[in-house]
């Protein structure tokens, strides 16, 4: 993968969608994430699982896009749940106290029975 860059994919089930970007989320790809994220999240209403085991790193723009697809979702009557977080990702969202903010599941599986 080349830095900078971001891939995504992106599943449904039990009417639940799942987002998977692969990468890190920082200067370079925050605008693309929060777009991509956004945008999903506003696809709808229902959940949307974003899961994380594929984000090497997250920068305070990348945590922006979680605040603003949440609020997104919400008005859409939607909600965002994270899954999957690999240990940087469970550090930053405790550091950023994100984890008592969101939803977050160690399965998928969770995020959607949840």
């Amino acid at each position: 993968m080349n830095e900078g860059t971001l891939t995504w994919s992106s599943d449904e089930r039990d009417g639940v969608r799942i987002v998977a970007p692969v990468g890190r989320v920082d200067e370079s790809t925050a605008t693309e994430f929060t777009e991509r994220l956004t945008e999903a999240a506003s696809a709808g209403a229902g959940r949307l699982v974003l899961d994380l085991a594929g984000i090497a790193y997250m920068s305070s723009r990348g945590l922006r896009a979680l605040t603003l697809a949440q609020r997104r979702g919400a008005d859409g009557g939607s909600a965002l749940v994270l899954a999957r977080p690999n240990d940087t990702m469970r550090e930053i969202l405790a550091i950023s106290r994100y984890d008592l903010v969101f939803t977050v599941t160690e399965t998928i599986e969770d995020a959607i029975a949840d």
